[in-house]
């Protein structure tokens, strides 16, 4: 994807920059133990934004069994592992970043940006992406469309959590549309995992975006900033500890997935002991005690992953230390596990393979995703309704006023365009948990009375 025939090279210490945007002064507050990336991983941990992601899907829909993931606890792991990343790189190239970085504030940096990295999943994760999107290009919903631009349509046919983290981080939390969080830029370009608009996609270069038509500002304001290489109009390279956040996810997911799936019997111990055992070779007589003092399959599953954690997390750091040149440059093509041993490289798509292959596929699991298809249906038809109605008539109806009410400080307001109002509307459905969104569409398909005992 960033393999490109442009010269440049990008510098860490306009890459780190402190700086944060929507601040109306510029200041550099250094503080002594806590800098402005803790601060940022602090605005980020607690936004009500972060602690919604409790009730949202990981992998297993509305589970009642608390040993499964659910995206908060994914996105702290994730945070973990990629502090120890940035930590890692930050020993290993301490002699060539600016003075007012350390190790630990690499480490702390690669933590926010890997902790908002999933903030902008609507509920049912990707199932709710896609449910957005097939709303929106649904024939008999064509109509919600007319009146705004070609690329405004394909923000809303082409609905991506991505792009929706980045108009959260930026201008629906905190600082409502007068900077949101208030990040550091360091830490909105790490965050930004595809930092390009929708126009990338529909002209098929790439599948996924991370900024819609009302963020650009912001997405060209954080690449000048940062000194981000441009490889096209609104599109620029990737921020080089992008591929840290990246890799830390991908980490998480193989491992975690497998654990999970143990968890819910849908795969054996034994399959995933056989998986991870190619990347301990060297310390296998180790783990092989260590194991022998546990009982249980999810004690055993706690003592491979974290042997499997260390031995990638010590190749990741060190693929991306020897390519930082590339990194640089903005032309490493793929991302950094690729550049990793082989047995790193297989158990990661090994893992991906099994997770698609037998808990992705689980009857149960569908089952609730082809559910949600109905029950963001039910919302987007009723919230853009309204927010077509108020953008397009001076007198609401009765039940659209109650649903703009229902709305509060996200309903779109008279006089606002088309488009402002329906992306204020998907801030509201996107921000839903699992729970609320179903506990709502059911509400709207009928009131029932609850039975008297």
């Amino acid at each position: 994807m960033e393999k490109q025939p442009h010269g440049g090279r990008m510098n860490w210490r306009q890459l780190l920059l402190p700086l944060r945007y929507g601040e109306t002064q510029a200041r550099l507050a250094l503080d002594i133990g806590r800098t402005p990336f803790h601060k940022d991983y602090d605005r980020i941990i607690f936004s009500s934004a972060f602690r919604r992601l409790n009730r949202k899907t990981q992998v297993h829909p509305l589970t009642e069994n608390d040993h499964l993931h659910s995206r908060l606890t994914h996105s702290l792991e994730v945070g973990c592992v990629g502090r120890s990343l940035g930590s890692m790189v930050g020993n290993a190239m301490a002699h060539k970043l600016p003075e007012f970085i350390d190790a630990g504030d690499l480490g702390a940096l690669v933590q926010a940006a890997c902790l908002a990295h999933d903030i902008g999943n609507p509920p049912y994760g990707h199932s709710g992406e896609d449910a957005i999107r097939h709303w929106f290009m649904d024939p008999q919903n064509h109509h919600f469309l007319e009146g705004l631009s070609a690329l405004e349509q394909a923000d809303l046919m082409t609905f991506e959590g991505n792009a929706q983290g980045l108009r959260l981080v930026t201008q629906v939390e905190y600082n409502r549309f007068k900077g949101g969080m208030r990040l550091t830029y360091a830490t909105l370009g790490t965050f930004l995992k595809y930092p390009w608009s929708v126009a990338e996609v529909t002209q098929g270069r790439a599948k996924k975006f991370g900024c819609y038509q009302s963020e650009l500002p912001i997405l060209r304001e954080v690449a000048s900033a940062l000194g981000l290489l441009k490889r096209g109009e609104d599109r620029w390279c990737r921020h080089p500890l992008v591929y840290l956040v990246e890799a830390a996810d991908d980490i998480c997911y193989g491992l975690i997935d497998l654990e999970d799936g143990v968890e819910v019997g849908l795969l054996q111990y034994h399959e995933v002991e056989t998986l991870l055992s190619p990347l301990l070779v060297d310390q296998w007589e180790q783990v092989q005690e260590d194991l022998a003092n546990e009982e249980g399959d999810r004690r055993k599953l706690q003592i491979l992953r974290g042997y499997a954690m260390e031995v990638m997390v010590q190749a990741v750091s060190a693929s991306f230390t020897r390519h930082e040149a590339q990194l640089l440059q903005g032309c490493l093509d793929g991302g950094i596990i690729d550049y990793c041993p082989e047995a790193v490289r297989h158990v990661v798509a090994d893992a991906k393979e099994l997770a698609r292959q037998r808990i992705f596929r689980d009857g149960r699991k569908l089952t609730i995703e082809i559910g949600s298809y109905t029950t963001l249906g039910i919302l987007l038809d009723a919230f853009l309704s309204a927010a077509r109605e108020c953008s397009t008539s001076q007198a609401p109806t009765f039940r659209n006023a109650r649903l703009l009410e229902l709305m509060g400080g996200s309903a779109p307001q008279p006089g606002w365009t088309l488009y402002e109002s329906y992306m204020r509307t998907i801030d509201y459905i996107s921000g839903m948990t699992d729970t609320y969104a179903a506990s709502l569409a059911r509400q709207f398909s009928g009131y029932y009375p609850p039975t008297q005992g």
